[in-house]
């Protein structure tokens, strides 16, 4: 049987399109062994075979651990504590972003699944195949319902290697925008753990308290940010951002 070549599950965006028409990252077009397999025994055919990863994952994995994580450049402006609460006042620089959203599932299934979309990205599933590093945090805007619960609508995204601010790679999956942002400043509290909705939701509450009725800041969506891969399981990272109006 002739080598069946494996297609990329996205195509290349507009803007690459014009230079690369139909590209795909190299190791999609791995092609399999043409000689011929010997027909398996009977208690061959019973053993389970293992799993292994795909070139996606393993580029995934590989450049989410291996990679040196760049910070989202920001400056401190103002420290404060109120009510056992420490927050900070900063002044976070702009760029660009790679964007995914998700609506209709809970907040904690939906952020899972954007983050995933986007480290696959950076990891490789994009124009020109290539693993572009990692930055922090990855940040979720979240959209709070009266009652403080959060609405089945998440954003996530991901700042742009510096790297590759001036011409990022196109995403091969299309439900990934890449956006322009202006800098911000916001006001951010940080707690440790394996953040979940619910502690998103508890921080942003205890944050609002702390800044009272005179802070000036948007009321109809934060961001939940996680700084820490999920294999790290001490000292972890995360903070609740309010964007100051």
């Amino acid at each position: 049987m002739p080598p069946r070549r494996r297609r990329s599950s996205g195509s290349p965006c507009g803007q690459c399109a014009a230079e690369s028409p139909g590209a795909l990252p190299p190791h999609a077009w791995r092609a399999e062994p043409s000689r011929a397999r010997a027909e398996p025994s009977r208690a061959q055919r019973g053993r389970t075979q293992p799993c292994r990863p795909s070139g996606t994952m393993l580029g995934m994995i590989k450049n989410s651990l291996l990679s040196t994580v760049e910070a989202w450049p920001y400056q401190v402006l103002r420290k404060g504590e109120k009510e056992q609460l420490s927050y900070e006042e900063r002044e976070c620089q702009g760029g660009r972003f790679a964007v995914v959203e998700v609506v209709g599932k809970p907040f904690d299934e939906a952020s899972k699944e954007g983050v995933l979309k986007l480290l696959k990205y950076v990891g490789g599933t994009n124009d020109k195949g290539i693993g572009m590093g990692m930055t922090a945090p990855v940040s979720i805007t979240a959209f709070p319902a009266e009652d403080g619960s959060l609405q089945q609508k998440v954003k996530v995204s991901l700042r742009i290697p510096s790297q590759f601010q001036a011409n990022p790679p196109c995403p091969s999956d299309e439900s990934i925008k890449i956006e322009e942002r202006q800098g911000m400043t916001i006001y951010s509290t940080q707690f440790g753990g394996y953040a979940k909705e619910m502690d998103y939701v508890n921080y942003a509450a205890k944050l609002k308290s702390a800044l009272g009725s005179e802070a000036a800041y948007h009321k109809d969506f934060y961001f939940c940010n996680g700084y820490d891969p999920p294999m790290k399981p001490y000292g972890r990272r995360n903070e609740v951002w309010f964007v100051k109006e």
